[in-house]
């Protein structure tokens, strides 16, 4: 049986311009890849209603679970909840559950829960609040999508929340050999060997290194004997 299908939606104009380079999606593939769930597509899109509102149709529709990150914060340009919402045709407003827990995290920390910060508490009318233990405020999933912070250190203790509440299937293995050669001598043998191996994802991975070229060889699947049966070979091959 095939692994549970996932994409990841990341929101953001800075993350587009290459103001902010995106560690989320790098975070996130190798956390799912651990518990058995296939990471297969990601999009980037930028602080635009109608470009979210799309891409959260066609991901939700296509994939078992949907990941999104960014754009939640107490800003005017913070519009994904809104976007989440419209998607699935909820209505969103200042949520008690939501609102309860910004005002505890902020009366502890005596900070006033102003009007900008109350704009985190709105969550769409039937989505579940996702835990977060770093700054409070909350994500929220909304039918198979997850809505969760861009900031790392967030995004990382949002997903330690949402894993467990989630189906997986065997975990993805990997191995590399490193090979010293070019590609084109390399092409031949390891595409022979791929064809074996149809069960196995293989991909070759180019480098210069002190003037020499090579690649990394990857060999990917679910079953750790077929898998190491392959590596020997190809080690065998390029020994």
């Amino acid at each position: 049986m095939a692994n549970p299908t996932a994409a990841m939606l990341v929101i953001g104009d800075e993350i587009l311009s290459g103001r902010t380079r995106d560690a989320n999606m790098h975070y996130l593939a190798g956390e799912l890849t651990a518990v058995g769930i296939t990471l297969s597509e990601v999009r980037i899109v930028s602080d635009d209603r109608d470009a979210i509102v799309a891409a959260v149709k066609a991901l939700s529709a296509a994939y078992d679970t949907v990941f999104t990150s960014g754009g939640i914060g107490p800003t005017h340009d913070d519009i994904t909840a809104d976007c989440m919402a419209e998607s699935f045709g909820q209505s969103i407003d200042v949520r008690a559950d939501a609102r309860a827990i910004l005002q505890a995290h902020y009366d502890k920390a005596g900070t006033d829960l102003n009007e900008a910060r109350l704009r985190m508490a709105r969550i769409p009318a039937d989505a579940a609040l996702i835990d977060n233990p770093v700054s409070a405020a909350p994500g929220f999933i909304i039918e198979n999508v997850h809505v969760m912070a861009g900031v790392p250190s967030v995004f990382k203790a949002m997903v330690a929340s949402v894993l467990p509440t989630l189906t997986g299937g065997a975990p993805m293995l990997s191995e590399t050999l490193t090979v010293y050669r070019g590609e084109g001598d390399i092409a031949g043998p390891f595409g022979e060997l791929a064809k074996a191996y149809p069960s196995l994802s293989m991909g070759s991975y180019p480098f210069q290194r002190d003037g020499k070229y090579g690649a990394n060889l990857v060999v990917r699947g679910q079953d750790a004997v077929l898998l190491e049966e392959a590596m020997g070979k190809l080690s065998e091959i390029f020994a």
